[in-house]
């Protein structure tokens, strides 16, 4: 059959613009061009400026799709001859150029014919028709891919730009789906406990809220510090912006850089995309970092740069990206004591350390108890599909009240969970709050609160300081000065005199 250019031209470009979806096209574009092409393989790669490289976004083989694997950083030296072709060339392998090549896109034992996608003149991409063994394209078979050369190049461009559509709109879709399932469902709801056992914690909320400072949360694990950050945004000029929450101690060490920071396109195997971390995700509002005590050495000199400049970088990134976020930490740690143990930076220390909210544990506000245990007796209910909530029993509140929940809150919550499903009708008892084992354990953790001193922590490490200021005479630094007997930095000591107000100076002890 005698080739026809103008029907070459006509069925090729159909083929090729077929469909957005540059795999199916281009599985089409193969499907016919191997009626007259020698082809085992056939390539669609861009000349990604971002990566400086060739990405492969479409690879047929013998008839089938292939997931496309391939990002060829290119040299300077290189991207400046291939972008330099504008007609349709056979790979020579004598060629110095091709040589450097050869190992970066397995030139071997194979011909290459490679199809120039240029834009208004500007270069996107390459078309590549590959067959297996040497010498198998001629110098008139690229005089007939020339005419289709154009067609391509438009087909390519219009599949990046959809592509660049879905992107971003699979990213607004994201977020929707991330900050609805971040925000905390009680956002407007009164805490429990607010008027009561937590009144001291609420006001200083109410000093907190409208300002921007970072806040630092400290309690022991169960007593609400991600609800009490929840109704700091939430009072705050932020509560219109996310609201987002990170447990720094469940996320892998690592995946916490690509989590909090995000990461850019072809930063590490797998990464395809850029991916936003939390950090940008939170951007015009809040995030809530729980258990920043649990954050590696490195995360933690990536999130002192956040709080002193306001600015993330993207792994793989060479860009700062300015957030506009307010944090809120929390931890059941004692930071301090890390720091002097050198697990935790002084400077991270002091950075969140600028207005610390004490989170009571719940055996110091049983008054809240009942309350608690309402709430959790309606809201497990409903979630336990149980259409009337059953009645709580005279003397189970008194008899919760009496424990000491060692789980504070949550330990509560998931009691009350408990005694609803093993519920058989009638009112709430409570009988199984306590087994034989658990009385024993609440006998000793009883007997040695009693047996503790009186003083608070605070007080009593003022009392040691300042035994051990007066035993060196007052002096802070230097051999045997205050630092050097507590084993501690004297910029250190300095802070914890400032914060427990103890005054300077040898003539002061």
């Amino acid at each position: 059959m005698r080739f026809n250019r103008d029907v070459f031209f006509r069925q090729a470009t159909l083929r090729i613009c077929s469909s957005l979806k540059i795999d199916n096209a281009l599985k089409s574009a193969y499907d016919y061009l191997n009626e007259f092409f020698p082809i085992d393989e056939l390539f669609l790669d861009i000349l990604d400026a971002d990566l400086g490289a060739i990405r492969r976004i479409a690879h047929i083989r013998g008839g089938k799709v292939l997931v496309p694997e391939l990002i060829v950083p290119l040299p300077e030296k290189l991207k400046n001859w291939l972008t330099g072709k504008d007609v349709p060339f056979i790979m020579d392998p004598a060629d110095p150029h091709a040589q450097a090549m050869t190992p970066l896109v397995k030139l071997v034992g194979v011909s290459d014919l490679v199809v120039p996608l240029k834009i208004e003149g500007h270069p996107i991409g390459f078309l590549v028709l590959r067959a297996q063994g040497l010498g198998r394209y001629r110098a008139e078979q690229t005089e007939i891919l020339s005419v289709i050369s154009e067609p391509f190049a438009i087909a390519l461009a219009n599949a990046l730009a959809h592509e660049a559509v879905l992107k971003y709109s699979d990213l607004l879709l994201d977020d929707n789906r991330f900050l609805q399932k971040e925000l905390f469902p009680q956002k407007g709801d009164e805490i429990i406990g607010g008027n009561s056992g937590l009144r001291n914690v609420m006001e200083t909320i109410r000093q907190v809220a409208g300002l921007s400072n970072t806040v630092l949360l400290l309690g022991e694990t169960g007593t609400g510090k991600e609800l009490i950050a929840n109704a700091i945004h939430f009072s705050s000029r932020r509560k219109d912006g996310p609201f987002i929450k990170v447990n720094c101690g469940a996320i892998p060490e690592s995946l916490i850089d690509s989590e909090l920071f995000g990461h850019e396109k072809g930063a590490f195997t797998g990464a395809t995309v850029e991916k936003r971390g939390r950090f940008e995700r939170a951007n015009g509002g809040t995030i809530f970092l729980d258990e920043v005590g649990e954050l590696s050495s490195h995360a933690q000199v990536r999130l002192l740069r956040v709080l002193q400049n306001r600015e993330i970088e993207r792994v793989g990134g060479t860009r700062a990206i300015p957030v506009d976020i307010r944090v809120i930490a929390a931890t059941h740690r004692n930071l301090e004591n890390m720091v002097a143990e050198n697990r935790f930076r002084e400077d991270l220390w002091f950075r969140l350390n600028v207005f610390p909210i004490m989170v009571p544990p719940l055996r110091q506000r049983k008054e809240d108890i009942p309350a608690l245990t309402r709430y959790f007796v309606e809201l497990k209910s409903r979630e336990l599909g149980i259409a009337i909530p059953p009645a709580i029993a005279p003397g189970a509140l008194e008899r919760l009240t009496q424990f000491d929940w060692p789980g504070n809150v949550r330990e509560l919550e998931n009691l009350t969970e408990r005694e609803l499903i093993r519920h058989k009708g009638g009112q709430l008892f409570f009988d199984g709050l306590l087994s034989p084992q658990r009385k024993v354990r609440e006998s000793h953790r009883r007997e040695e609160r009693d047996s503790a001193p009186s003083q608070t922590l605070d007080e009593m490490i003022a009392s040691y300081i300042s035994k051990v200021l007066k035993a060196t005479n007052g002096k802070i630094h230097g051999p045997g000065g205050a630092a050097t007997v507590l084993g501690i930095k004297p910029t250190t000591l300095r802070a914890r005199m400032d914060r427990l107000g103890i005054a300077y100076g040898r003539k002061k002890c």
